[in-house]
């Protein structure tokens, strides 16, 4: 996990990175540091109760932005570029997590049970492939979800923002 750097409150800070990057632990260190809550775009990304079951993107979109806009301090995160991007106003901290392969696969290895994306633990190992393969991916694949997505919303965003290695 990367070093957290000082922040101050209230925030608004979206993150955005590889599975197994961080996103999660980082997104609920800066939160409970400054009182923000916390918004896993996993939870709007997909129809719920089905993780690979996308919903329509301008449903999506309009959850974040009310989610958003609901709240005077938040902490979004996902692989979402396009949910991440319908957010940044030129005020919102930009965290990209930029790490290898190598330890966005060791730590997917290592997570924890993730109750609100799958019903028992050994639901989400018997996925674990197929995440890996996912991970794995996020170097080559083209599009929102991907290393070259990222670096480009991170490098055309004006705002407050840092990468984190």
């Amino acid at each position: 996990m990367p070093e957290l750097l000082p922040v101050s409150s209230p925030r608004r800070v979206a993150i955005i990175g590889n599975a197994g990057s961080g996103k999660t632990t980082l997104a609920r260190r800066i939160a409970a540091e400054c009182g923000a809550l916390v918004l896993d775009l996993d939870t709007i990304a997909w129809e719920p109760g089905k993780p690979a079951a996308p919903r329509a993107s301008d449903a999506a979109v309009r959850d974040v932005r009310a989610f958003c806009e609901a709240n005077a301090s938040w902490v979004i995160e996902g692989c979402y570029g396009d949910l991440v991007e319908a957010v940044l106003d030129g005020s919102v901290e930009l965290i990209f997590l930029n790490l290898s392969e190598a330890d966005c696969v060791r730590q997917c290895r290592e997570r924890a049970w993730e109750p609100h994306k799958w019903k028992t633990k050994a639901a989400q190992d018997a996925h674990l492939d197929c995440l890996l393969d996912w991970v794995r991916g996020y170097y080559t694949r083209d599009g929102t979800l991907s290393l070259q997505g990222h670096r480009a919303i991170f490098d055309r965003y004006a705002g407050p923002k840092r990468e984190m290695k």
